[in-house]
């Protein structure tokens, strides 16, 4: 499907829109993202922390089955503006923790989207959404969060893909992760996330032309702040921002790295089989 560039500015009407959900932290989905990630002993008392990230498990989107789009996606709409490009992916966010969550706690997140701007790339038009959510508890905002969601065209036939960066390979501490479809699976099902990309194969190799199925970007995140607390188990995150450079696939093994820095931050990246970067992040220790 193509959509000049010239044809989208309505998108921009969304900008300003608010939203506003309210949910409370349960233990369930806590333990089992725990499980997901093979970790041993996640503490799901009442009043136990949150780990950086696991926020994501909540607020989740509850599309009717008739609400539901051809990708598994909810139809395009409603808060987030109606998209006419076919791929949608979570591109990137930065976030401030200023304070953990907490098991048991009622918690409420106000988004507004802050931003809608198109522009052309390699494969077509892109359209980049910036959501800004604010995640707070009885005690105020516990984490302020900007997300950024890009939507694209499908690749032309004989179009060339664009040029990978090569991964870095200093890294003090690293783990290799096989992305299986289990992996996927679970994780999708935990995030209620039914973008067929994930846990599809016939769909995301026939129609979206994709060589195997795609390991969430969140997911990713999640494994790298997973390895910094494997590594560094007495740090606390006080702000985290990471980008998506290239897609990575259950086909393959990959990656998660990081390196210590100055003025305590923490460099963390992922590398894929061939040695490429597929996402950067970053996080300020407090």
């Amino acid at each position: 499907m193509n959509a000049p560039a010239a044809g989208l500015d309505h998108l921009r009407d969304w900008i300003g829109r608010t939203e506003e959900r309210i949910d409370r932290i349960t233990p369930t989905p806590i333990a089992a993202l725990g499980a997901t990630l093979d970790l041993d002993g996640v503490n799901t008392t009442p009043g136990a922390e949150v780990p950086p990230l696991w926020h994501w498990l909540y607020f989740i989107p509850l599309a009717r089955a008739s609400e539901i789009g051809p990708d598994g996606h909810p139809k395009r709409g409603g808060f987030l503006p109606p998209v006419p490009l076919p791929r949608r992916m979570w591109a990137g966010g930065r976030l401030e923790f200023r304070r953990p969550l907490t098991i048991g706690a009622e918690i409420t997140r106000v988004s507004r989207i802050r931003d809608v701007s198109i522009k052309p790339g390699r494969s077509g038009t892109l359209v980049f959404v910036t959501v800004d959510h604010e995640i707070s508890d009885g005690a105020g905002v516990a984490i302020h969060e900007e997300h950024d969601i890009v939507y694209r065209e499908n690749p032309q036939p004989g179009a060339a893909a664009p040029q990978p960066q090569r991964a870095a390979t200093d890294e003090a501490f690293r783990r290799e992760i096989a992305p299986d479809p289990v992996l996927l699976f679970r994780y999708s099902a935990l995030t209620f996330n039914g973008h067929r990309i994930h846990y599809d194969r016939p769909y995301v190799t026939e129609v979206e032309g994709y060589p195997g199925l795609i390991v969430h970007g969140p997911l990713i995140a999640t494994l790298l702040l997973d390895l910094l607390h494997r590594s560094l188990p007495a740090a606390r995150v006080a702000r985290f921002s990471f980008r998506a450079v290239r897609p990575v696939f259950d086909i393959h093994r990959f990656t998660v790295c990081g390196k210590p820095g100055t003025d305590r931050s923490v460099a963390l990246w992922t590398r894929d089989h061939e040695g490429m970067l597929t996402m950067e992040a970053d996080a300020q220790l407090a």
